[in-house]
């Protein structure tokens, strides 16, 4: 279930999942062995709640939470310092247990919470040794090491996400470069990336035990391969999984960034009818002097040219984006450009964050924008993502589609779009359905029979 609003993702949650921030939404899994997961924060969060869940249960681990934090901004620190608190007062004999990227950037803000048993980096949360009885009952209550010195990628198997009717592997991790605004590379590290032949295991794995979807995932996906022998590419990978596992309906990636898409990655997407026709790119910005002092590595002409080159080659392909608002010296021309930026890439769904100050970001150092003027303008590109949505929604009406079953009444077409269907249907099946209409948010679906 979801509670409350807590978060916004790093890249696109699906439904099951979380997946707007601008929603800031957090997910609780519950347990009958009476362990609780809160996870804030992106895909990558989830997947590795679910490594957690497995070391815990093989550990022993029972009347526990374990809080699972993001650091994208500081609502989603000041979400989950409250969750705690709300955590304790309703279960006062729970062993809280908190990790994630905000415990890893600061983890004496939450050892110093009477509310809090233990606080464990990001590395040591994927560790089986961290959920062994004797670890959970030895008195430290943190363990959080130098997550610049970690040099592994988890390499752990889950069998999909409890509940979820996708999974996801992570294929990356961490992040090399240092924009302005993020705190995250201090919550994940360096980049990191798992070896190709784990990776098109764990997938085919994932296909044996029934998943039609996989998405793979990671802090900074196009950079996978730049730590490995001979430096391979993310079209690489794609193109393994592919050809390995013919037996995976639908492969699907979260959030890339715009300027490192390869060449065969472009023509995975162009003639790989399996790779999904979505894309959630990491845009930011659609000005080119904020995206400067942004130190992204896109101009707007970038990504308009990409967008395009990429709807030439793949029509049917639908774009996301992070968009921030108010970032410091933004002025409202420089704000027009994003809004622009919108109908000139044909973005059908936004990732909308108010611009929020991290503390030892460059950024934070910069003059800001008035609290009110970035609450106006991320409300402006908020009714500019509703409009898009709704242009999007509209051209697929009077179509026919294959979707995913996420739950009951509620599937996923391969270009994102959110379908509501007219019957049951099982959560995880692949489905054919005719598109009647929309109601602004979500597709209107009849199940076609046969």
């Amino acid at each position: 279930m979801t509670l409350g609003r807590g978060l916004p993702t790093y890249a696109d949650l699906m439904s099951a999942p979380i997946e707007t921030p601008e929603d800031d939404r957090h997910e609780v899994t519950t347990h009958d062995d009476g362990l609780d997961i809160v996870t804030f924060g992106c895909r990558l969060n989830a997947w590795e709640s679910e490594v957690m869940r497995d070391h815990a249960r093989a550990g022993g681990v029972t009347n526990a939470v374990i809080i699972n934090t993001c650091a994208v901004t500081n609502e989603a620190v000041r979400q989950a310092r409250q969750t705690i608190r709300r955590i304790r007062r309703e279960k006062p004999d729970v062993e809280v247990i908190v990790t994630g990227c905000a415990a890893q950037i600061d983890p004496e803000q939450f050892a110093k919470m009477p509310e809090v048993n233990r606080v464990i980096g990001n590395a040591e949360k994927l560790r089986p040794e961290t959920f062994k009885a004797s670890a959970i009952s030895s008195g430290e209550k943190v363990s959080v090491e130098d997550i610049m010195q970690v040099r592994e990628v988890a390499n752990h198997l889950v069998d999909g996400l409890d509940g979820k009717a996708r999974a996801y592997v992570q294929v990356q991790t961490g992040c090399d470069h240092r924009c302005t605004f993020c705190i995250i590379p201090y919550g994940r590290g360096n980049a990191r990336s798992a070896p190709a032949g784990d990776v098109v295991d764990q997938v085919r794995r994932l296909v044996e035990t029934g998943h039609q979807e996989v998405v793979l995932t990671g802090v900074d996906l196009t950079s996978w391969g730049g730590d490995l022998p001979g430096k391979p590419l993310l079209g690489r990978l794609v193109k393994a999984i592919l050809t390995q596992v013919p037996d995976l309906a639908r492969l699907r990636l979260s959030s890339i960034d715009a300027i490192e898409i390869d060449e065969d990655l472009f023509r995975a997407i162009a003639e790989e009818e399996r790779l999904a026709p979505h894309l959630h790119l990491s845009l930011q910005a659609g000005d080119d002097m904020i995206l400067k002092r942004m130190k992204r590595r896109h101009l707007r002409d970038d990504a308009i040219a990409l967008t395009q080159r990429l709807r030439a080659v793949r029509p049917d392909i639908a774009f996301g984006a992070d968009l921030i608002a108010g970032f410091p010296t933004e002025t409202e021309a420089m704000f027009e450009n994003s809004l622009k930026l919108v109908d000139e890439c044909a973005l059908a769904y936004l990732h909308v964050f108010p611009y929020s100050p991290r503390p030892g970001t460059p950024a934070a150092k910069m003059p800001p924008v008035e609290g009110p003027v970035i609450k106006d303008r991320a409300r402006r590109l908020r009714e500019k993502g509703d409009a898009a949505l709704r242009a999007h929604l509209q051209s697929m009406v009077g179509g026919r589609y294959e979707v995913l079953v996420e739950k009951p009444g509620l599937a996923r077409a391969a270009n994102f779009a959110p379908v509501r269907i007219d019957s049951p249907a099982r959560a995880g099946a692949l489905i054919r359905v005719d598109i009647t209409g929309h109601d602004d948010a979500h597709l209107m679906a009849r199940i076609v029979e046969g």
